[in-house]
């Protein structure tokens, strides 16, 4: 999966949103900022074959290529799907021609974020621990704990008001 590191809205028509992210491979840890398509709908994560050529990305050759169908049913035209790129989670390289990345259910499931569609604002304040924004978060958060409790003995070992 690629390193989310931030995250905002760039569009919001209807359905869609428009994202730009930046993602880093897990071999060479390369950042490139990207436009996504945040598409529910899609049963995958894609990236654009272009993208991935133009930034040099390393991808790996499945053991078998995956067929990929339109929502109609009927074969995409771009072909099967014969490699993916070389990070955290498998983003499936295809011509997208119109996108760079698209981000799918999964990836809306896993890092669940906040988002506001009136708006077209998206918030990555709930990511699990294992991604970039749901360790800012935890740091953050244990941070402020950390502030807290330090207070907290202070006043405890400090001196006893007068009544």
């Amino acid at each position: 999966m690629p390193k989310l590191l931030s995250i905002s809205a760039l569009d919001a028509r209807g359905t869609s949103l428009l994202l730009l992210v930046e993602i880093g491979t897990t071999d060479t840890s390369e950042l490139h900022s990207v436009k996504a398509l945040l598409d529910s709908g899609a049963t995958g994560s894609f990236i654009d074959r272009d993208f991935v050529r133009s930034k040099g990305m390393n991808t790996r050759t499945l053991s078998r290529n995956i067929l990929v169908f339109n929502v109609d049913g009927s074969p995409n035209e771009t072909g099967q799907i014969s490699e993916v790129v070389d990070s955290l989670r498998e983003d499936a390289v295809s011509g997208l021609e119109k996108q760079s990345l698209i981000l799918s259910y999964n990836w809306l499931k896993d890092h669940n974020p906040k988002i506001d569609w009136e708006k077209g604002e998206v918030e990555m304040t709930r990511c699990p621990l294992r991604c970039e924004g749901g360790r800012a978060l935890w740091k953050e958060q244990t941070r402020q704990k950390r502030t807290e409790l330090r207070a907290l003995q202070s006043c405890r070992d400090g001196p006893t008001p007068l009544l």
